[in-house]
């Protein structure tokens, strides 16, 4: 009888919330951990909280949490037993987990040969039709195929790329005109993002809902699910909120779904956590009338708080006793109780959604019963450009949708983060929405009733508020107050009025600028020493030069000396945390002068192109 292996030292390949989640459940079962970090992120919480930690040479995702020798120098060098991929970067990669196999160490995921075929999102989709599960009709191919076959798909359209997810790689089309553009744009994108250009063709389900299924499948045979989580609130194909169990499912639909999950699970001969992913198609009065399947992820979840607080069960503390050998139990999955939403909290501006990077000058995070809180930064910490945008989660439970929903609400607005925008005022806004309320979910919902949401502007009397704290503390020399997270304004604490029950002001002045949270919102003020007046990002209209609204690469350049520009005319590729925006014209005239070439990193407000107006 073969032994059992037993994990004593486990590498996380992370970094932010994921790696300090998984040093916890390692904690608490005696396994020593190792963080590994980029140059720029040797203070980082994952690394001050790892048992040892070592830097991955370089700076950006490539070199670093991408690069499979450098991990696996890390590993052997440290003497751990196991690798875990946390989510995003290596963790579906099959070559990755290939390269552990051969090295002796446990990949703390799938075996390399099911990540390969799941992790193709065609070969994905043959899988499901195997195992009896509806998939949407598509159709892969080159560039002219697709478009011929767009009339038997139907528009709208999906183009998705082949080997990846995350929005990335994905591109709504409407019409056989814009489909090979289209087609130049996602295959690009998903080149850069997955190192794979395929993209295909898939009919898009609409109105539908976005829900997933949690697996679990042992090196035994045996498969259970873990409940079910509401995904369709989303922002460009990624989303921002989710709860647990899904709210709205038939009993009836509700088993079909987990039923079509375990025959996928068994059919690819999956071992370890997962998740299939399904779209709901809703009928005219909104409600479920058939599933399509999605993909799997073969990883552990972002979202995976949310199936732990309404079962009791640690995920991660799954993969690692599946990793050793260990069996399911028969009734694993059978308690479902309450109801869990989770907010993810992002380094972004709204409503464009551009990343914002900087150093944090505050940092609070709320607490308190009902409240879970998984978070990757604070208040001495730098948020990178490199990187996803994601600064961490926050996760309210109870008894109830309602009790949780309102238990997040009002955590957000106790939320206190200065030196970069965030997305948490329009995160407040989405669950006070009356169609969250009542849980009419699609995952069109966001462009639908949020398509020209604007952050609220600060009341003439917190201005003057703000004007009169900025006066005091300079007419006094306050010293000490720089020193602090934050200042209280004078004579505002505690406030009467509308908002959560927390309603302390506090601000903070940074090279002319002042944060300030008052009745649970926060807003970005310039010109403090003369007057306070509300920061709108300055979006370019109507300006004849193009400048970086973040640090990025720049990845493409569409424009050239010379050329003739329209308002909207793609002018720069730039990539930023994980994303790639186009940058465009907003005037009419002749391109004077590019100022930057592909593979340039550019810095935040840096010019890249001037436009000579005509």
């Amino acid at each position: 009888m073969a032994t059992r292996p037993e994990i004593r030292k486990v590498l996380v390949a992370n970094r932010g919330e994921i790696a300090r989640r998984i040093f916890a459940t390692c904690r608490a079962r005696g396994i020593a951990t190792v963080a590994v970090y980029a140059e720029q992120e040797s203070d980082a919480l994952h690394v001050r909280e790892a048992d040892e930690s070592q830097a991955l040479p370089g700076r950006t995702s490539a070199e670093t949490y991408l690069s499979i020798e450098a991990l696996l120098s890390v590993a052997r060098a440290t003497g751990s037993d196991a690798i875990h991929p946390g989510y995003g970067f290596l963790s579906e990669n099959a070559d990755f987990a290939a390269a552990c196999a051969e090295q002796g160490l446990l990949f703390l995921g799938p075996p390399a040969g099911v990540l390969r075929r799941v992790g193709d999102k065609v070969e994905a989709r043959k899988i499901a039709e195997a195992a009896a599960v509806p998939v949407a009709p598509s159709v892969t191919g080159d560039p002219k195929s697709l478009v011929a076959a767009l009339a038997t798909v139907g528009t709208p359209a999906l183009l998705k790329a082949a080997a990846g997810g995350g929005g990335r790689g994905m591109r709504r089309v409407d019409s056989a005109v814009e489909l090979p553009r289209l087609v130049d744009e996602a295959s690009e994108e998903a080149e850069q993002a997955f190192g794979d250009g395929r993209v295909y063709l898939e009919r898009l389900v609409e109105p539908a809902r976005h829900v997933e299924v949690q697996i679990l499948a042992d090196a035994h045979g045996n498969v259970a699910t873990l409940g079910d989580r509401e995904c369709s609130i989303q922002r460009r194909h990624q989303k921002i909120i989710e709860e647990a169990p899904a709210p709205r499912i038939a009993p009836a639909l509700r088993e079909q779904l987990h039923d079509a999950a375990k025959r996928i699970a068994r059919e690819v001969g999956y071992v370890g956590v997962g998740t299939v992913e399904l779209l709901v198609e809703l009928d005219a009065n909104g409600n479920a009338s058939a599933f399509f399947f999605l993909e799997v992820n073969a990883r552990l979840q972002v979202e995976h708080p949310v199936t732990e607080l309404i079962t009791g069960e640690d995920l991660v503390a799954w993969q690692i006793r599946i990793a050793e050998g260990e069996q399911l139990p028969t009734d694993l999955g059978k308690r479902i109780e309450g109801h869990a939403i989770e907010a993810r909290v992002c380094a972004e501006i709204p409503p464009s959604f551009l990343p914002s990077s900087g150093a944090l000058l505050a940092w609070q995070m709320p607490s308190g019963p009902d409240l879970r809180v998984d978070a990757g930064y604070d208040e001495t910490m730098q948020v990178p450009g490199e990187f996803d945008s994601l600064l961490g989660k926050i996760i309210a439970s109870g008894p109830n949708r309602e009790f949780a929903r309102e238990r997040l609400e009002h955590a957000l607005g106790e939320t206190v983060i200065f030196g970069v925008h965030t997305n948490v005022a329009f995160l407040r806004d989405v669950l006070a929405h009356g169609s969250f309320v009542a849980a009419r979910l699609d995952t069109g919902l966001l462009s639908r009733e949020f398509s020209d949401w604007e952050p609220a502007s600060p009341s003439a009397e917190l201005l003057a508020r703000v004007r009169d704290a900025h006066r005091r503390e300079r007419s006094a020399h306050r010293r000490e107050a720089s020193n602090s997270p934050w200042a209280r304004l004078s004579g505002c604490y505690p406030r009467s009025g509308t908002g959560p029950a927390s309603t302390t002001e506090r601000i903070v002045s940074d090279a002319g600028i002042a944060w300030v949270h008052s009745h649970g919102r926060t807003y970005r003020l310039e010109g403090v020493g003369r007057r306070a007046a509300a920061n709108a990002s300055h979006d370019g209209s109507n300006d004849p030069r193009v400048v970086a609204p973040m640090p990025g690469l720049v990845t493409k350049l569409a424009a050239r000396p010379g050329d003739r520009v329209t308002p909207g005319d793609a002018l720069v590729h730039l990539e930023a945390m994980k994303m790639t925006h186009e940058l465009t014209a907003s005037v009419e005239g002749e391109i004077r002068e590019v100022r930057v070439r592909e593979g340039d990193r550019v810095e935040l407000g840096q010019l890249l192109v001037e436009i000579e107006e005509r």
